[in-house]
């Protein structure tokens, strides 16, 4: 799933105290200077330091000037969470917030102008107007966020004191120095040399990934197979070619069921810009989605674990890191879609970064507290960067936390994937000597299939045996549906420090 970070050497931090000019402002005070922005490789020593020390990097933990200095190098594009002062709990209180009343467009509005007086303070030649700093781009109208352009670092240290701010972040910040890559992201290719230890067939001519078995899942098919359960997939959309997930989604045993694709990425920096639409050009959705819900249908390729679920899937980034502020925005657009939805019960998510997002937080505790269980990726990267354990939003307590393990005892996991104390479940999915045997999944088109491995398949995986379980009684509820995936797993009652309660058993897990 997530790409990992090949870290290059890392330049000695050092904060820069020179000031790049002086401003005078319309009334003829001169104002602060504006400090040199830190180097991205100290603000990037910095972050891994955080990560080193507490797993898990969050903005609010860094300076002033290392948040500004971020902020001005992703184009300056910040976001501000805000709520009326002495509003609390937010948290829980997200699904319901009615941002387009008196009391929170006030104060939205308020630091929109505050942002813009100060701005054109400091920049008192540059014709800032509120729609520059807005972007052009719409006001969001349901979660208490929105992003604009913050140029100075005076700016970021008042918002930061007051009380209706949630919280000030980098949109666009991305670590640049690194290499990144991923057994499971842009790059599909079918595979034409299975070897046929790798999956068994069962009718109409399907193959079952050979992990299936290990899961029990084809035994669990003789009591579900997920009838009447939507699977939501935030992920990079699915192939328009891939007929499985079309035109042949509901074919063969899979009849009686819908695919619902949609688009909340946009590509484009122009402010009048759309969502791309749903289709993927990248590849890792259309697999994510073939590992949840392929049809078991004629023609050769391979079954997905709950075949006869719905699909609701959604273009929210455009690869599998969510780094950029179009795909923050993406995926949070998408998480409130998919937590307004009545017919979604599950939200899979194999993508994530290194950063903690609280754009993309919000987004979580809107679909968490509509009663969504969401699953997410633990992290896929070299095994060498392990120390860097669960990424967002798998390291969030309102979400379930899936990686990869390879066949066999005792447990190790993949050769790619995170493990740690946030983890959830593990799903068994590389062969224990060829870490290029993973399991099975759909190919961007045609019927042969291709390997998909890390914890992303692990989460797309596990996603699919809940919806399994959720039909054998459709009317339980989120905490129920996990209780009874705990009590199917291997290590459940205990729980292990990087494998969690272990591997789910869906032949008992439907039928307990």
């Amino acid at each position: 799933m997530f790409r990992n970070y090949l870290i290059l050497p890392v330049l000695a931090l050092l904060l820069v105290a020179s000031c790049s000019r002086t401003q005078i402002s319309s009334e003829g005070d001169i104002t602060l200077a504006t400090p040199e922005r830190m180097s991205k490789a100290a603000i990037n020593e910095f972050v891994l330091q955080q990560l080193q020390q507490k797993q898990v990097f969050k903005w609010e933990t860094a300076s002033v000037d290392l948040v500004w200095s971020a902020i001005s190098w992703g184009n300056d594009i910040a976001a501000i969470g805000y709520q009326p002062a002495g509003f609390s709990n937010i948290e829980d209180k997200m699904h319901e917030i009615d941002i387009t009343t008196p009391a929170w467009r006030n104060v939205r509005q308020d630091l929109i102008d505050f942002v813009l007086h100060e701005t054109q303070k400091y920049f008192p030649n540059d014709n800032i107007t509120e729609e520059k700093l807005l972007m052009g781009h719409p006001v969001e109208e349901v979660l208490p966020n929105f992003n604009i352009l913050i140029k100075h670092p005076a700016i970021v240290e008042a918002l930061r004191n007051r009380t209706d701010v949630r919280y000030v972040e980098p949109m666009n910040y991305t670590m640049e120095e690194v290499a990144d890559r991923s057994d499971s992201g842009c790059d599909v290719t079918p595979n034409y040399n299975i070897p046929s230890a790798d999956y068994t067939t069962t009718s109409p001519a399907v193959k079952i990934p050979w992990n299936f078995h290990l899961l029990n899942i084809p035994t669990a098919w003789s009591t579900s197979q997920g009838n009447n359960i939507g699977v939501c997939l935030i992920d990079t959309g699915t192939s328009p070619n891939q007929p499985k997930l079309g035109s042949q989604f509901a074919s063969g045993q899979s009849t009686g069921r819908y695919i619902s694709r949609y688009g909340t990425y946009v590509s484009s920096w122009w402010w009048w810009a759309s969502p791309d639409g749903p289709d993927d050009d990248c590849g890792h959705g259309t697999q994510m989605a073939g590992l949840i819900s392929a049809p078991r249908a004629s023609g050769g390729s391979s079954v997905g674990v709950a075949y006869k679920a719905d699909l609701i899937a959604y273009r929210a980034t455009g690869d599998v890191i969510v780094n950029s502020s179009n795909e923050k925005n993406g995926v949070k657009d998408a998480l409130v879609a998919a937590g307004n939805r009545s017919d979604v019960k599950i939200i899979s998510m194999s993508i994530g970064d290194v950063f903690y997002s609280s754009t993309v937080a919000d987004g979580i505790f809107y679909a968490y507290n509509k009663g969504k269980l969401i699953f997410a990726a633990a992290g896929t990267s070299l095994s060498w960067t392990s120390w860097w354990g669960v990424i967002f939003p798998a390291n969030m307590s309102q979400t379930v936390a899936v990686t990869g393990v390879k066949e066999g005892f005792p447990l190790v996991r993949c050769n790619t994937c995170h493990d740690g104390s946030e983890v959830d479940f593990i799903v068994p999915m590389q062969r224990r000597n060829d870490d290029s045997r993973t399991s099975l999944t759909l190919a961007m088109s045609g019927d042969v299939p291709a390997y998909v491995g890390g914890s992303s398949a692990a989460t797309a995986t596990t996603a699919g045996i809940a919806a399994l379980v959720w039909a054998t009684n459709p009317g339980q509820s989120r905490t129920q549906i996990l209780n009874r995936l705990k009590n199917a797993a291997s290590i459940y009652p205990g729980r292990d420090g990087n494998f969690g309660w272990g591997i789910i058993d869906a032949q008992y897990a439907v039928t307990h």
